[in-house]
């Protein structure tokens, strides 16, 4: 661990990533998204909601996992239910 000043790093890397731009209208609302794929979260995605700034790392086992979207984006559960299905087609 390398350390300066006050702060001690746990780590600091950089990677090639992979990201995707995404804005679609759904039933219940608009979606403008970005999805990075990364080496890093045992292969989950970081998906960044860019309306409200709001981030969550995800997998296909979180999809199922009931509540995980509208928790981690702050949506309905049909808001939810339109990312989540687009997300079982890209993830």
């Amino acid at each position: 661990m390398s350390e300066h000043g006050d702060w001690t790093f746990l780590y600091d890397h950089s990677e090639e990533t992979k990201t995707r731009y995404i804005s679609f209208m759904g039933e219940e609302a608009r979606h403008d998204i970005a999805i990075i794929q990364t080496k890093n979260f045992y292969g989950k995605s970081i998906v960044l909601n860019i309306l409200t700034h709001r981030m969550a790392i995800v997998g296909q086992k979180d999809l199922d996992e009931p509540g995980y979207l509208e928790q981690a984006f702050n949506m309905t559960e049909a808001e939810a239910a339109e990312l989540r299905e687009f997300l079982y087609l890209t993830i």
